[in-house]
């Protein structure tokens, strides 16, 4: 039989030096003609167009709409004509004209590629070249793509957290091409146009600054290294139509040049020395590589929402200008404003006026993914941002609810990108891994380690198949994923059907469970290893994010919220915790029902299908403790809103809730022995952000970990209802204690406006109010503390300089008020470097209370022996002392101004 031929019109050379994205198109044809049989043969474009006629056989043209003369006279002519849009950008038209001739006309190099991708992949469909063909196609969102973090798990002291210099022993795998590769062609299947880096201050290992030589922070070995990965990782994504962007944080700047300055790794003020450095870095980055962008988070280091709108506009910005202009680029390099942590709108309206390239991010469901219903004050945020122009993008980020477990439910991931363009305007995708802080590594117990991509195929294909396109029909899409199941593992349909039911019902539970009880959808809980009966009876005392019931959950009530509406008597609105659980358990019956039904067949891939099954029993053991425990909990709050002032009730509640808690730990036990054999870890990131549901990431990042802190919350309860059976009045027992004065540490201050005072009764807390202390606790009675004016606090911010005579504690006190004008405790939702120096638990609460100002909560921040220039942000606050970093303290609640009823937390503690 004789071979099939096609001819490739076009010139390859040419192609190669001015269109690599279309040539690297033709090149992936090729691939798709030799596999159906077709043998390939090149032919320059004819002199005159219509003498395409002449030549013989199958002929294969692509082509960019409006500026080839071949492509512009086909469309004149009409022969090429559209039956839907004209292909523009990244969309493609693929049509087979008279004379034997395929046509892929992009409306760009980037839409000329993806029209070769999908032209090659309906010839392995149809194992031939299309005989009819009029196809359109294009994508809704703008920018799509994945992210990867140069970040580790654990802290590098004395680095700060995102603060990992590139080199081949931090990250190994930044240096392997063939993982790069494999990476980015899965990228191009999926039609990613961004690969997205994210880093703390990547300068230092990516450039040499000539003013600044001590900044590197790498070897000379190291940064060539460097130089040569990261420019031919942006000329292979180039290829294929993917745009690199570097993340950095500010303001950070290299240890090295931190040690030389005697300056602080993280600058939370604006330093000329700091301003000169990064101006410059950002220059000889855009010079070096030219063809990529930047995306900029303005904090998490720098306070102060002007200071940081001033940093974009006066630093940054102007930074790139230069930089394009010494590479002597036509375009201005695209830059991103991640509203993480800044005035977004103010930034970017002080930016625009000097350039134009300027897109917007914000996150999704902020760290957690937890509803396609977004809402609130973080709807209205993505809206503002959106109606600025240009580009927004809907971050999903860090997905810190899920960890460790695979999330393969894609028809809540179509629902969610739907929500993005419909109800935040986002037009642009940025997507997470499911385990950042360990990439490219999955958490799994396995012999060789698992890679995120391959574990997680289908968290990065749907995501990016509805990016671009979330408008597929639902039931098709059922269809498609039942398929794509059984195509994966190798099983029968039927049996791919059923997995998909029990991966859309378990990939439900996670996101239900947070928006409902959670403290926060940030970093700082991991939300899989369970919480503590404290945090689901007195959440307040946790600081919970707010906007995680608000603006990233559906309408309803949090537990206490429920038993106050019902003490109360008002109506109760929404999702209920009791709604909750019956919601859980339903899902939790479909998801064992339809796995056990997927089980049962011979597979291609049967250990790929044992970890989702395994994946299953865990989320379905996670679920039902967290169920029981609810049920326990508001058993709880109901004993706690009907007790008397001696917190005795009714004791049934309490004993109810001891039966139902027994479930709740048989469960978690279970799910300790399951996970013993399954996971590594739950969490990626190992450090002390991790607050919830104990402190630090790295003592408690097993669920063998937690185990003995849940069995002995459960045993003091016990034993406190028992003592309640048998007549203890808890009230009655209570002693009062108050702590003596706590020793000082000698310091020297330094700045303009500020004062020493006497902490007593009647002083007054600031320079330029009339607020006088009314009451005071005994521990901090006395203490030398700092005074400044309250408007300068307010408007700018103040900035105090100390010089420590010993390693010491720096008392803040924080007012609880959360008006605009009061300095608020960092979160480490929006500030990872919050606990660096310690100090984000209240040690003395309700400490002070002063004239027309509400109690004032005192927090305590270590610091070094030596000089600090210590700049917190806007807002007033005070400074009650300075004492030895081993000063012992008892923290507590000095009862200045009451909290109201008990919380009854001394019932498991």
């Amino acid at each position: 039989m004789k071979k099939r031929e096609v001819t490739l019109i076009g010139d390859r050379r040419r192609l190669e030096k001015e269109e690599p994205r279309v040539e690297f198109g033709i090149s992936l044809l090729e691939t798709a003609l030799k596999e159906t049989g077709y043998g390939c043969l090149w032919a320059e474009a004819p002199e005159h167009p219509w003498e395409y006629r002449l030549i013989p056989g199958e002929k294969l043209y692509v082509g960019i709409r409006k500026e080839e003369e071949l492509m512009n006279w086909l469309e004149e002519e009409e022969v090429l004509c559209f039956h839907s849009r004209e292909p523009e950008g990244e969309g493609f038209y693929l049509q087979r004209i008279p004379g034997k001739m395929t046509v892929v006309c992009g409306g760009s190099a980037s839409g000329a590629l993806y029209g070769c991708l999908k032209l090659a992949e309906l010839m392995r469909e149809e194992k031939e070249l299309p005989a009819e063909l009029n196809f359109y196609d294009a994508p809704a969102f703008k920018l799509r793509g994945p992210c990867v973090g140069l970040q580790k798990t654990k802290l590098e002291p004395p680095r700060h957290t995102y603060e990992y210099p590139i080199t081949p022993d931090r990250f190994p795998w930044f240096y392997d091409k063939k993982m790069w590769q494999e990476f980015l062609d899965s990228m191009l299947r999926e039609r990613c146009n961004v690969l997205y880096i994210w880093s703390g201050h990547p300068f230092a290992s990516l450039v040499k600054v000539p003013d600044y030589p001590e900044a590197l922070e790498v070897t000379p070995e190291e940064y060539e290294k460097n130089r040569e990965l990261f420019g031919w990782l942006t000329r292979e994504c180039d290829r294929r139509g993917i745009w690199v962007v570097l993340k950095f944080y500010n303001i950070h700047i290299s240890l090295p040049f931190a040690l030389a300055h005697g300056l602080d790794l993280n600058q939370s003020n604006i330093h000329p020395l700091v301003a000169d450095y990064t101006y410059k870095s950002i220059v000889e980055f855009v010079k070096t590589y030219p063809h990529i962008g930047l995306m900029v988070c303005l904090g998490e280091a720098l306070r102060g929402t002007q200071n940081k709108t001033d940093w974009f506009a006066r630093t940054i910005i102007p930074a790139v200008k230069q930089g394009a202009k010494e590479a002597g680029l036509k375009e201005e390099p695209p830059v991103i404003l991640r509203g993480h942590d800044c005035d977004p709108v103010a930034a970017m309206e002080a930016a625009s006026a000097e350039y134009t390239h300027l897109y917007t991010m914000w996150k999704y469901n902020g760290e957690s993914l937890t509803t396609y219903l977004p809402r609130g004050n973080w709807q209205q945020l993505h809206k503002s941002l959106s109606a600025l122009g240009g580009g927004h993008i809907m971050n999903v980020h860090i997905l810190a609810n899920l960890e460790p477990f695979r999330f393969m439910a894609p028809g809540f991931i179509q629902k969610c990108v739907q929500a993005g363009s419909e109800r935040l305007g986002a037009n642009g995708l940025h997507l997470y891994p499911l385990f950042y802080w360990d990439w490219p590594y999955s958490p799994d117990k396995s012999e060789k380690r698992l890679t995120q991509l391959h574990r997680d195929w289908l968290w990065y294909e749907a995501w990016f198949r509805y990016a671009w396109n979330p408008w597929r029909p639902e039931e098709e899409e059922k269809e498609y994923w039942k398929r794509r199941l059984a195509c994966q593992y190798g099983m029968p349909e039927e049996n791919a059907g059923s997995l998909l039911k029990a991966l859309e019902a378990m990939g439900l539970c996670a996101p239900k469970i947070l928006g409902r009880v959670g403290i926060t959808e940030g970093n700082r809980q991991t939300m899989s290893l369970g919480m503590t009966m404290s945090q689901l009876t007195n959440v307040i005392k946790y600081r919970p994010n707010r906007e995680l019931w608000h603006s990233v959950a559906a309408v309803g009530e949090q537990p206490d919220d429920y038993w106050r509406k019902e003490k109360e008597g008002l109506p109760h609105v929404g999702e209920t915790p009791f709604d909750l659980v019956e919601d859980l358990e339903y899902l939790v019956e479909c998801m064992d029902k339809n796995a056990a039904a997927a089980a049962r067949c011979s597979v291609r891939d049967p250990k790929g299908l044992q970890g989702i099954l395994d994946d299953c029993r865990a989320v379905k053991a996670m679920t039902l403790f967290y169920c029981w425990k609810i049920k326990a909990a508001m058993n709880i709050l109901a004993y706690k809103y009907g007790m008397d002032e001696r917190c005795l009730g009714e004791l049934g509640y309490l004993e109810e809730a001891q039966e139902q808690w027994e479930q709740a730990m048989e469960w978690y036990r279970k799910l300790t022995a399951l996970t013993k054999e399954t996971y590594l870890y739950a969490n990626s990131m190992q450090t002390p952000q991790r607050k919830i549901p104990f402190p630090n990431g790295e003592t408690y990042g097993h669920w063998t970990q937690c185990l003995p802190e849940y069995e002995k919350e459960f045993r003091n309860f016990k034993a406190n209802v028992e003592k309640l059976k048998n007549g203890w009045i808890p009230v009655g027992e209570e002693e009062e204690t108050e702590g003596s004065r706590l020793p000082e540490a000698e310091f020297t201050l330094e700045g303009k406006g500020l004062e020493t005072y006497t902490l007593k009764k009647g002083e007054y807390l600031f320079t330029d109010s009339d607020s006088r202390i009314q009451n005071i606790a005994p521990e901090i009675q006395g203490l030398t503390g700092i005074r400044f004016g309250m408007g300068e606090a307010i408007v700018t911010g103040i900035t105090i300089k100390l010089t420590l005579a010993q390693d010491s504690k720096i008392l803040i006190g924080y007012f609880d008020d959360k008006g605009v004008e009061w300095l608020q405790v960092p979160e480490l939702e929006t500030n990872t470097h919050a606990d660096d120096r310690g100090g984000l638990a209240v040690l003395y609460a309700n400490a002070l209370k002063a004239q027309g100002c509400k109690a004032v909560h005192i927090h305590a921040f270590s610091y070094e022996k030596g000089t600090h220039e210590i700049y917190l942000g806007t807002g007033a606050f005070i400074v009650a002392g300075v004492i030895p970093e081993d000063a012992p303290v008892v923290p507590r609640n000095a009862g200045l101004e009451g909290e109201g009823m008990d919380t009854l937390d001394w019932m498991y503690e």
